[in-house]
């Protein structure tokens, strides 16, 4: 059943874009705790709006990747298969390492190497507040406690997805400080690797024959994902320091 809201346009779809950031700007304040050393208040939000800005990219991308597939195959395409769920996976770490490129990196700010796990996870919870924002205006017609329920899955699951795998990529930017010879190698390992974690995330939501394993599965994940990124974290300020102690 569709409901008729009975406000204000400008108030229903701000309130809309409100609850669709909060999320993000609850993980972001619990991963800016990680850094010992605070990122200028003005480069964080610079580069959270980047992650905003760069999701029509991947939704574009997308979309081609659906027609191609249909242009292909002579049949419509789904968005809801293994190899949707593949590339629309690639595309988003792809395009949220693209927005830190275009800001984060280009800053004197950007001055040791977690900072990049640090920006990266910004940036996805940029990326992951446009899909939040989305997802409510597509769900709110259908009643406030579905749109609660469905607000409430966002925050502990896509929303907390996007700024673990983006921290996995940004492990992996912060290793090229070190390798810059082999950064290109580095950044493709790392996106790869997101992207699988992100693409299984993915397919174990589409179990929707076994809503309570499929969620049990996601969760698990996202523990296990957790567990690597704070691992990633300690790695690189361990390696940080001990490069300090041998440059003195």
């Amino acid at each position: 059943m569709r409901y008729t809201v009975f406000m204000p346009p400008i108030l229903y779809y701000g309130t809309l874009v409100a609850v669709g950031i909060l999320p993000s700007v609850l993980w972001l304040s619990y991963y800016l705790r990680k850094d010992c050393h605070p990122e200028p208040k003005a480069m964080v939000t610079k580069t959270f709006l980047m992650g905003i800005i760069v999701s029509p990219i991947a939704i574009i991308l997308q979309l081609v990747f659906v027609r191609l597939l249909e242009n292909l195959t002579g049949a419509p395409a789904t968005t809801d298969g293994p190899s949707f769920y593949l590339w629309a996976s690639f595309v988003e770490e792809v395009v949220k390492l693209y927005a830190v490129q275009m800001i984060a990196l280009r800053s004197a700010d950007f001055d040791e190497p977690v900072d990049a796990m640090i920006y990266m996870v910004v940036a996805g919870l940029g990326f992951a507040a446009m899909e939040n924002i989305l997802v409510m205006v597509r769900v709110a017609p259908d009643g406030l406690n579905g749109t609660i329920s469905i607000w409430m899955l966002r925050f502990v699951g896509a929303t907390l997805l996007h700024a673990l795998s983006s921290a996995i990529v940004g492990y992996f930017l912060a290793l090229s400080w070190f390798y810059d010879h082999h950064r290109s190698k580095l950044l493709m390992f790392g996106v790869v690797l997101a992207t699988l974690f992100h693409f299984a995330f993915n397919m174990f939501l589409s179990l929707s024959s076994y809503k309570i394993l499929s969620l049990a599965y996601a969760t698990a994940l996202l523990g296990i994902m957790a567990l690597f990124v704070s691992v990633l974290f300690d790695k690189i300020r361990e390696r940080r320091q001990k490069r300090t102690v041998q440059l003195t």
